[in-house]
Parts: C-alpha cells; structure tokens; sequence
C-alpha cells in the first residue's frame, strides 16, 4: 500500500547470536530480563559461563564503548521499566495494555512524517534568515519550532481546522499506517515527536484527534524523563524513550520506525545496532529486529501574510522578553527587507501572453533559457521617494499596450510597451519601457537596454495588461541597530554606499537617458493583488494554495533543536516572484550572505 511512496530501507539486523526469535523458535526461548541468550550452552553451565563472561567484558575492547554508552543514555534499571513507568512517557491517560500482549512496536514521527509541516517559506526569507528562525537559542521562545503559534496557525488557523480534521495537512499513506497499527491486536502503536510537552501536547493531541487516529502513546520531549534524566538534544531524548520502550515491552520481537529525516535515520539504525550489540554482550531482553523507515518528507507553507505576521509576533514577544529579563547572549530582533528592484510587475495571465511574443529559434533548447516576462523595470534596488510618487505609489495601478518585439545578439528577447492612454506619467530605468521575455545564460535584463531597433507588432497582435507598482525583495531578520537608518537598514550584512540626495542621484541619471521619464498625466488606482506575482510590497508572493499549502522547494528538513551551529540551510532560494519561472541564475541563493549583490548586480 505504501509501496510507492515510502523507500523501505533494509531492517537493521545486528544480531551476532543466534536469534530464536528471528528464526521463529517457541516463545519461550526468548531471554527474559537477566537471562543469557539462547546459544548450545546447557543450564547447568550458564552460570560458570556467565561469571566468565562478565571477566571478559572487564577486559575486552567494548569495555569503553558501554561506559560511554551508559554516560550518554544514563545506567538502565529493570526496575524502572515497568508499564506503569512508561506510561509517564505519554501525554494520554489511557491503559497501555499488558507487556505479553504486545509482539510488534510501531513509532510515528510527528513533523513532516505523519503531518505536512508549515517550513519556513524560502520565498520569503533570505537564507541566514531561515537558519536563524531553527536555531532554538536565537530567540527568547524559541523560535520557529518551539513557538506553537507557528503549527497553530497551519491552514486557516486551529478553530476552523479541527472542524475538518486539518484535510490536506496530512500525509495519508501514512496515516493509513497508523490506522492498520491500531487495529492490530499484538501492536503498540506510539506517536514520538521532539516538539515540547509544555508547549504543544494539546494542540497535537486535538490535531491527532480531528484525524481519528489511534495511538497507544502520544510522547513529546519532556523537560526531563520520568527518572528525571535531562535531554542533550532531541536524538538522545528519542533513544532514551526506544531503550524504556523495548525493555517494558521485553516480549516484542521487531521494532518499526517511520521517520522523514535522513539523520535521525541513520542515528536510529546506529542505535539499534549498538543496542542489539549489547544484548549479545550482556542481555536484558534479547536482540530486537529493527527496521527504521525512511519517509519521503512531506512539508508544506503557511499563507506568507500569516507567516510574516506570526514571525513579527515572535519577535515581539522575544524583545519583551529581553525588556523584563536582558541576556548578555541575545539582542532585540526586527525584520527587515532586502530591495532588488522597483516594477511594474505583471500579473500571471499576461506573463503567459507576453511569453507567446517570445520568437526563440528552434536550436536553442529551454534549458539554455531563463524566462520573464513579469515587470516593466522602473529602477534597481529601492526606488526613491521623488520617484516613487511620480509613479502613483506602491500598489499604483497602470495599463500598457505591447508595440513591438526585439532580439539582442541572439541572448535576450523584449517586447516594447507604451501607457494606456499614452499621456499617463511613468518612469524607467531603461531607454524606453520594456519587458524582458527571455534571456540566455549569461545575458542579463540591463542589456536589453541596448536595443534599439523594435520590430512593430501588427495592430492585431497587440494587446494591453495590467501592471501593479512594487518590490522585488525579501525578508530578513537581524539585531536592531538604533544607528541605523531606513534606507541603511535596507543592505544586508553590509555597509550601504553614501547616501545620496534622491532628487540629485535621480535627475543625474536622467541625463544620461532623456526622455526614458514621460512626465505627463498619471494614471493610478486602488492597490490589489493579481495572479502569479503582482501585488504590493512583500505582498507579491505566490500565496501558499490549495488545502494543505503549497510544497516547499529546494531546502533540506531542520531538526527540532539539532540544527547546525551556523544555521545555514543549503540548496537554491527561489525569488518570490515566480510567475514564470526563470531559472536559478541571478536569483537569491539561499544559504549565503552574497544573494542579494548577485541578484542586484544581475539587473
């Protein structure tokens, strides 16, 4: 059944002794607590062969693997493993049922195995941005994975959620699984996720209820275990719940994991190695079979209006927590934006007729090709005041009819527009208002400046669109500096160039392009988005559709709390205004400080 969609790796199997179980011999060879392993040796010699043994380990290699074994994970008593013990794991009040009824144990990731978890979109924020929202100790609550305002506010928020079951959020092969593990009679089925006890065992156990899933334990991480043992990190949290689990459930035969992240995995199967190693050295209850699924990660966005505005309330909350009590360690937080360029941007529909004008020869196939066709260029990096309201102002409303096509050295592909009526005031950056449709790699947007013949468009050809003034930018997140100004605050991780009087710098460069500025009646409306990527502000962003979000796209899953010191994710950062999309040169890379010269200098 879920064949297709779960790559099941090989079951670690380390069992170096014979296995009764595996070999399905009768119950009762199995070892019990204690006891030695089922080998050739008698009865009578088990004792000798035991005081033996333990003679050995004093001696033996392994010696200094379990006392390191035993100072992470803490010395197990069989004492404290008991079903009532437990039960202290779970969030639920239910009766776990007896230890000789259970055979098989069955443990479900909650984030991104069970459930699409809303990622911090990559669309929205820089790179360093989104490390820093993962890292727990950047924030006063947190952050991003410790503030469950962030899982509340999955969908349409929880009090309309719960009434359908979060339909979409789920990732339904699995929880196909988890329905068959509750119906089966010798299954313990487990929900286990690293999210704190505190802070969200209500809110996951109302989401696992909507759902009408069954678990005989829900377990998040706990500020300490029931034998009041701390937690280094939520793999060591994780291992001390499977070491409590297998020796309460002595008579279970095999183990199965489901998990969505490659490292757990792989430290899951290392731990079950190590543990079955140690009940051939010295048994408590027997090798256990282990198989640790690896689930294809199914992770969704948030609406990027309510994530900004979740994260906003994250950081008010982290600077008033720095207002009662101050850290030497942290500073207030605020978001801030990166500015690539000031547009005329497009809507979506006009981006697919725009792109039909687009004569590219037969020869050039569409991977040499990154497409456009979504903004009318009025300046790079911010616009300046002056000529912002020359423009009618973020959000400002303008028509433009197409009147002709060009080709540049055969690498980019424009078309020339005029106003709608053709006396409106508008301004450019470039000789005359344009659209680039495509480009070939290695061409950039600020060439198709250089055109100057256009071939006119037969009266039949030309059509007229919409466009909508705003930004091309993202967002950030770094310390307040109360020497900073806007326009300061406006360059990442560097110092911005002189400041220069708006109207000066602006009426300089006029010079060099008379006539590019019409300055005649304007033409302007009531701001609203459009499909694709028009819109205003940091508005301009593909809203995350359909029931269950949008999928995210080239960022590797963070854990809980293991994020890498850095807290730098890796892979590509698309621009967030991806009507169509063109490809990853020139635009924001995610994981670095250089995203936002590379995409400045590329227009």
């Amino acid at each position: 059944m879920a064949g297709a969609y779960i790559r099941k790796y090989v079951a670690v199997d380390f069992i170096a002794a014979p296995n009764p179980i595996r070999d399905h011999q009768p119950q009762a060879q199995h070892p019990r607590p204690g006891g030695s392993i089922a080998t050739s040796i008698c009865p009578r010699q088990t004792l000798s062969v035991a005081a033996a043994r333990l003679r050995g380990l004093s001696a033996s290699p392994s010696s200094a693997m379990e006392s390191a074994y035993s100072a992470y994970h803490g010395a197990p008593k069989s004492s404290q493993f008991t079903v009532t013990a437990l039960g202290r794991w779970s969030i639920l009040t239910r009766q776990l049922p007896a230890v000789d009824k259970v055979r098989v144990l069955h443990v479900y990731d909650f984030d991104n195995t069970l459930f699409k978890t809303p990622m911090p979109n990559p669309n929205l924020w820089a790179g360093p941005t989104i490390g820093l929202l993962a890292t727990q100790e950047a924030f006063a609550n947190g952050g991003w994975w410790h503030d469950n305002r962030i899982l509340a506010a999955t969908g349409d928020g929880v009090d309309k959620e719960e009434e359908r079951g979060w339909q979409g959020w789920w990732n339904e092969k699995v929880a196909d699984l988890v329905k068959l593990s509750s119906r089966q009679p010798d299954a313990l089925c487990v929900l286990l996720t690293g999210r704190s006890e505190h802070g969200f065992g209500e809110l996951i156990k109302k989401m696992v209820a909507s759902k009408q899933l069954e678990f005989d334990m829900v377990s998040l991480k706990p500020r300490v275990s029931p034998s009041n043992q701390s937690f280094q990190n939520t793999m060591h949290f994780k291992q001390l719940f499977f070491e409590a689990l297998m020796e309460t459930y002595r008579d279970a035969t095999e183990i199965k994991v489901y998990e969505d992240r490659p490292k757990h995995t792989k430290g899951f199967r290392d731990f079950f190695a190590e543990y079955n190693r140690r009940q051939v050295e010295m048994p408590t209850r027997g090798p256990i079979t282990a198989d640790v699924v690896q689930v294809v990660d199914s992770s969704t966005l948030l609406d990027p209006v309510i994530e900004v505005a979740e994260v906003q309330h994250m950081i008010n909350q982290h600077n008033a927590a720095l207002l009662e009590e101050p850290s030497p360690s942290k500073g207030k937080l605020m978001i801030k934006k990166t500015v690539f360029f000031t547009s005329y941007m497009i809507g979506g529909d006009d981006v697919r007729k725009l792109l039909k004008l687009a004569h590219i020869p037969a020869g050039v196939s569409n991977s040499e090709l990154k497409f456009h066709a979504n903004n009318i260029l009025i300046c790079p990096r911010p616009c300046p005041t002056s000529i912002l309201d020359k423009v009618g102002g973020m959000g400002s409303k303008m028509l433009w009819e197409v009147t002709g096509t060009a080709c540049f050295d055969n690498a980019i592909w424009a078309a020339c527009v005029r106003p709608v009526p053709h006396t409106a005031k508008f301004h450019t950056d470039n000789p005359v208002p344009l659209v680039v449709l495509a480009l070939r790699k290695g061409a950039r947007p600020i060439d198709a400046g250089k055109i100057t013949i256009w071939q006119p468009l037969p009266t039949e050809e030309r059509f007229s669109f919409e466009t909508t003034v705003g930004e091309k930018m993202i967002l950030r997140i770094e310390p307040e500096d109360p020497k900073e100004d806007e326009y300061q605050s406006l360059f990442a991780n560097k110092a911005p160039k002189r400041k220069h009087n708006a109207d000066e710098e602006w009426a300089a460069r006029s010079v060099q392009n008379a006539g590019r500025s019409d300055k005649r009646s304007s033409h302007s409306g009531r701001a609203r988005n459009k499909a694709g990527n028009s819109g205003r502000g940091h508005r301009s962003i593909a809203k995350g559709g359909g029931r269950g979000g949008r999928s995210r796209v080239g960022h590797g899953y963070r854990s809980l709390d293991d994020v890498d010191p850095k807290g730098q994710p890796s892979g590509n950062q698309i621009a967030y205004d991806d009507a169509a999309a063109p490809g990853s040169l020139g635009r924001p890379m995610g994981g670095g400080a250089t995203n936002g010269s590379d995409l400045q200098s590329y227009y």
